[in-house]
C-alpha cells in the first residue's frame, strides 16, 4: 500500500472532515480500505479520536503548516516548504 502524504492530499480546499479522514490516513490511524464514505462517523459522532484528528488540524493551522477558512470548516497545505527543507 503506498503512503498517503498528507501535503499532497491537502494541497486544495478540503472540509474540516475529510481533512480529518486525510491526516488520520497520513498517520496510518485509518486504512484506505475503508473509504471517507464509510468512515465519516468518526468525525460525526462525538468520540475522542475524531476530536484528537480535529484539534490536530487546528493544531497545524496554528504552526502555520494548514490554512482554514469559513471558521474552519475547510483546510488546506499552506506551507511553501517542509520543515527539514534548508537552504545551505
Amino acid at each position: 500500500m503506498t503512503a498517503v502524504v498528507f501535503s499532497e492530499a491537502m494541497k486544495d480546499w478540503v472540509y474540516w472532515d475529510q481533512a480529518a479522514y486525510e491526516l488520520g490516513l497520513s498517520l496510518g490511524a485509518l486504512t484506505a480500505d475503508v473509504p471517507f464514505s464509510k468512515s465519516k462517523r468518526i468525525f460525526w459522532e462525538d468520540n475522542p479520536a475524531g476530536r484528537a484528528l480535529h484539534a490536530t488540524l487546528l493544531a497545524l493551522v496554528e504552526a502555520g503548516l494548514l490554512e482554514s477558512r469559513d471558521d474552519d470548516e475547510e483546510f488546506r497545505w499552506a506551507s511553501t516548504t517542509l520543515l527539514n527543507e534548508f537552504d545551505d
